[in-house]
């Protein structure tokens, strides 16, 4: 959520971020709106601090008459005391729809993107800032797509995952859930490595946890809802991982926090359809490890290099070709300033898929969830946050088996072989 101070300093920037986004033109009015609004809710709270100290002052000249035995000075004053609490009254009334009101209008805005994104409406636009495929892989027109491939190995099972539970949701089983667990500790062992704190969070949160990262009220629609008891399956570890500094002041001396996680994903996925759906494309449930980053604002760019830069490492011990995406404006997500995307080749179906994004959030996260630290000056200021996908598994796998395959079977890329304990599916 952007500050209402930005906002009121910045609002030429805002709406030219707000643009960048593709954000509607007949919308833009909501930035003066918000102005307005806060304007308004100064002014609210003038007349009734006013009104408070009022009622203070003849709180206090009440009690001298009562002193004095001035018992009618007293009861007069105590019917213009009455009249002024029905007057307060109003004005706490006032003030509660503001902020309602307020709050309301700040939620449906996005987050403001950095001045490096380039201007676009869809994935086709996005810029391609940098390629490591020294050749991609071409396996000819024999080659089949992971689908088939787990068939004939006998990998994972779409039929057995609809009758258990429903069209995307793959039971894995054998040498394909052993290749799934290979990935997962091979992908905690290296953020390990590189000094994340390993963390095993909760795989449903509340509403606040929910809005706090922006997931509500952006993507409601696409979040699994356990009704009776209000909670929401993740569609991310960054949601319960971030929120374990909300309302929190951290000193400088804290930063960075480097965190990570491994979580079964759900996403409802809605009106997704055609040939990018089948297989392990996309699906309903799936396992990710997350990275996150809490950081200060002067250093979190730069760990935004850093951040890409470890996700790029992963694929590159995976002997994955790769290509990085910097997202434009139109599909750049709501809580995000500036986006990566990393996509492997899929040789069999030859398309690109979308396998990590890694974002700075900037403020927006942390003004939501109140993440603050101390600064030199002993000011609480708002603290940066940054997450990336390390690595999104049903797509890395499907990407492996494809390019892995061989008359002899599907060879275990040489990393991950003291994970598997096996170099071959056969």
């Amino acid at each position: 959520m952007l500050r209402l101070n930005f906002i009121r300093e910045n609002k030429d920037l805002v709406i030219k971020g707000l643009r960048v986004r593709n954000f509607p033109e007949d919308k833009l009015g909501i930035v003066d709106e918000v102005i307005q609004l806060d304007d308004e809710r100064k002014q609210n709270q003038k007349e009734l601090d006013d009104m408070r100290s009022q009622l203070n002052a003849f709180a206090k000249e009440i009690g001298h008459h009562f002193k004095k035995g001035e018992k009618d000075a007293a009861e007069a004053l105590k019917n213009k005391v009455t009249d002024l609490k029905t007057q307060n009254s109003g004005l706490e009334e006032r003030a509660n729809a503001i902020d309602t009101k307020l709050t309301d209008l700040l939620l449906g805005i996005p987050n403001v993107a950095h001045h490096s994104v380039p201007k676009g409406n869809s994935d086709e636009d996005n810029e391609v800032s940098q390629d490591w495929v020294s050749e991609l892989p071409d396996m000819g027109e024999d080659a089949l797509p992971h689908w088939e491939l787990a068939k004939k190995y006998n990998l994972f099972d779409f039929d057995l995952g609809v009758k258990i539970t429903g069209a995307g949701f793959p039971l894995y089983r054998g040498k394909g859930a052993k290749f799934q667990r290979a990935l997962i500790n091979f992908f905690l062992d290296e953020a390990h490595e590189a000094g994340y704190e390993e963390i095993i969070p909760p795989l449903l949160v509340n509403e606040d946890t929910a809005r706090a990262t922006g997931q509500l009220p952006d993507k409601e629609g696409q979040m699994y809802h356990a009704v009776k008891d209000d909670l929401y399956l993740i569609p991310t570890a960054e949601v319960p991982i971030t929120n374990i500094y909300r309302n929190v002041i951290l000193k400088e001396s804290d930063f960075p926090i480097k965190l990570t996680g491994h979580t079964p994903c759900f996403r409802r996925e809605a009106g997704s359809y055609g040939k990018d759906v089948k297989g392990l494309n996309r699906v309903h449930q799936f396992d990710k490890i997350e990275i996150v980053q809490i950081q200060h604002p002067d250093k979190s760019y730069e760990t935004l290099t850093e951040m890409v830069s470890y996700v790029e490492g992963l694929l590159k011990k995976l002997e994955l070709p790769y290509r990085i995406l910097r997202l434009c404006g139109g599909d750049l997500g709501f809580t995000s300033a500036l986006t990566f995307d990393f996509e492997v080749y899929s040789a069999a179906q030859k398309r690109w898929l979308e396998v990590s994004s890694v974002s700075n959030f900037e403020t927006f996260q942390t003004n939501r969830m109140k993440l603050r630290y101390k600064d030199a000056n002993k000011k609480t200021q708002l603290a940066h946050t940054l997450n990336g996908s390390a690595l999104a598994l049903a797509r890395i796998v499907a990407a492996l088996l494809e390019n892995n395959q061989t008359a002899d079977g599907i060879v275990i890329p040489e990393v991950l072989q003291p994970y598997t304990k096996f170099k071959i599916i056969n």
